[in-house]
C-alpha cells in the first residue's frame, strides 16, 4: 500500500477529561483507504526535545468528507505539545501504516481496549457491522469514570461493558476480571497496555479462543529502519512491530511461549 507524507489540516482539538484528545483532521486530497489497526507517524513541530515521530492509531475515519481522526492520551512532551494545536493548523503525518486486524471466522467477537488501545477499537467495530454485518462486544477499561472515552459511539455498534479500575463505573477491577472474559467468542482482538494484552493473552489460549493484539512498541519511523519497535516472533525471530504488525495473532509472539 502506497504511504502518504503530508500536512493535514486540524478542523478541531477536542478535550476529552484532563488525559485524552482528539484531533480531527482534514487531508486536502482524497483519504487513502485505512484499515482498523493501521496506524500514522506524526511529527511533532515545536517541541525541540522530540526528535521522533510519534505512532498514532487511527480512532476513525470519515471518507466523504476526507476526515481522519485520532485519539491521543497526554503522555509526554510530544503529545503535550499535539494537545495545544489549534483550529486550521497543519500536522504532518506518514500514513497509512502497518498492517490490520484479520476478518474472524464467527459472528461472535470480542473487542478489548484498555487505556489509549481503545483507539483502534472504534475503527474495527464500524468496520465489523458495516462491512460484516458483526455486531461486536466490547470490554472497555480505565482507571476510573472520569476518563471514559466516547462511549456513545461504541454503544452505538455493539454491547459494551466497562471496567473501572476504582469501580466508579461498571465492573470493578481490572479487564481480564470482568465476566465476559469467561465467555466464548470466535475472536478477541486486543489493544493496551502490554501486561493486559499478555493477561486477555493467556485466557484466549487457554480457551482455545483465535487472539490478535496490537502492540504499542515505540516506533521511531514507521517503516523499519530505526529499529525501536523490534518484537521476538516464534516463525521469523526478531521483526519490526512497524512493519510486520503493529497487529499480530498471539501464537507468533515468543512472550506466550
Amino acid at each position: 500500500m502506497k504511504k502518504r507524507i503530508e500536512d493535514l489540516t486540524v478542523i478541531e482539538n477536542k478535550s476529552l477529561n484532563s488525559e485524552f484528545f482528539i484531533l480531527k483532521l482534514h487531508a486536502e486530497d482524497q483519504l487513502p483507504k485505512i484499515f482498523p489497526g493501521q496506524f500514522v507517524e506524526a511529527r511533532v513541530d515545536g517541541s525541540p526535545s522530540t526528535f521522533l515521530r510519534r505512532p498514532l492509531s487511527v480512532y476513525d475515519t470519515d471518507d466523504k468528507n476526507n476526515l481522519l481522526f485520532l485519539l491521543i492520551k497526554i503522555a509526554g512532551e510530544g503529545s503535550k505539545q499535539l494537545s495545544h494545536l489549534k483550529k486550521n493548523e497543519k500536522l504532518n503525518l506518514v500514513y497509512p501504516l502497518g498492517n490490520s486486524f484479520s476478518k474472524p471466522s464467527g459472528k461472535r467477537v470480542l473487542l478489548v481496549g484498555g487505556g489509549t488501545g481503545v483507539a483502534p477499537m472504534l475503527l474495527l467495530g464500524k468496520y465489523l457491522k458495516a462491512e460484516l454485518n458483526i455486531l461486536p462486544e466490547f470490554l472497555l477499561g480505565y482507571r476510573s469514570a472520569r476518563l471514559i472515552i466516547e462511549n456513545e459511539k461504541f454503544e452505538a455498534l455493539g454491547k459494551v461493558n466497562i471496567t473501572t479500575e476504582d469501580g466508579s463505573r461498571g465492573h470493578k477491577g481490572l479487564i481480564t476480571d470482568h465476566p465476559a472474559m469467561q465467555e466464548n467468542y470466535n475472536m478477541i482482538y486486543t489493544c493496551g497496555p502490554e501486561v493486559m494484552m499478555k493477561a486477555v493473552a493467556r485466557i484466549a489460549l487457554n480457551h482455545k479462543i483465535s487472539c490478535e493484539v496490537s502492540l504499542e512498541n515505540l516506533m521511531g519511523c514507521g517503516i523499519g529502519a530505526c529499529l525501536c519497535c523490534v518484537v521476538d516472533t516464534v516463525d521469523k525471530g526478531n521483526v519490526n512491530t512497524c512493519t510486520e504488525g503493529p497487529v499480530f495473532n498471539i501464537r507468533r509472539l515468543k512472550w506466550q511461549n
